[in-house]
């Protein structure tokens, strides 16, 4: 399994392979399964990301009645200042994320409450440039393996890390993905990676009423936007002067410096303001 993204990128120059090839072989032989058992678990994972979006339902909302039906606002948005494409991935999010809270089926990417970022760049794109449902499963494995290293190194989990550990693993694993899909370098994903997770440092988790929705649905827009710009500024060949590695554990130091009250407690942050507070009373909470 690897721990570092120096070791993935090295590995990928050794072998003269794709790198979402030697993700794969590194699966194969971490998991012990035959290669089309993995390239089939991946398909099933893109193919559940489509049919979540399929799904979406503007009538729904969550049972606490915040999150539901501002996925098709967007859809419906002429305001014009980010253009088709971002609003479609902008909508895509929220559609995600309202699925997420509204007890649908969604892919955990790396988390559920970060579950919006990922699809809402990759279905846009494979619809914008006609990719096959075999290459987006190769960005995925390109996405898993820098969550891997992330996971490792630091952490994709809100209690322990802050929102920076879900929503912004998320934004660096869909820039490393999206660099993939445009032709980019193993390197160049690799600061598209480090410029996400730099961009989202200290991101904390701070859920009003303790639920996954509100702040939690629109910073996947917010992850999904910060992902595209990275992987267009690693693409246009800018560098991440710090290398992926040390972002990565920088990012796991200052999630563990991170008070609890800012570690999905909702004891701090927007979920003590005047109005969060009283949103939680009127749900019953404390």
């Amino acid at each position: 399994m690897f721990t570092s993204v120096a070791s993935m990128l090295r590995r990928a120059e050794e072998e003269n392979k794709p790198l979402w090839e030697v993700i794969l072989a590194d699966d194969l032989a971490d998991r012990g399964v035959k290669r089309e058992a993995s390239l089939e678990k991946m398909e099933g994972l893109w193919r559940a990301m489509k049919e979540a979006e399929a799904d979406y339902d503007p009538a729904r909302r969550s049972a606490s009645g915040l999150v539901g039906g501002e996925g098709a606002v967007m859809d419906r948005s002429q305001v014009g200042l980010c253009g088709p494409f971002l609003r479609e991935v902008m909508a895509t999010a929220l559609k995600m994320g309202e699925c997420n809270a509204c007890m649908r089926r969604i892919v955990a990417a790396p988390t559920a409450g970060a579950c919006g970022v990922l699809p809402a760049v990759l279905l846009p794109m494979q619809r914008r440039y006609g990719f096959s449902d075999e290459q987006m499963a190769q960005a995925l494995y390109v996405s898993a393996g820098f969550g891997q290293v992330i996971a490792a190194r630091a952490s994709i989990s809100g209690a322990e890390g802050g929102c920076q550990a879900e929503v912004g693993s998320a934004s660096g694993m869909a820039a490393a993905a999206i660099t993939h899909l445009m032709g980019g370098t193993a390197v160049q994903m690799a600061h598209a990676c480090a410029m996400a997770l730099s961009n989202i440092l200290g991101l904390v988790c701070d859920p009003v009423a303790g639920l996954v929705e509100v702040p939690c649905v629109k910073r996947n827009v917010m992850g999904a936007s910060n992902a595209l710009v990275c992987a267009e500024m690693a693409l246009s060949g800018l560098v991440n002067q710090i290398p992926c590695d040390e972002v990565i554990d920088a990012m796991g130091a200052v999630g563990a410096s991170l008070p609890t009250a800012l570690r999905e407690t909702s004891e701090g942050g927007l979920a003590v303001t005047p109005t969060a507070l009283r949103l939680a009373e009127a749900m019953g909470g404390t």
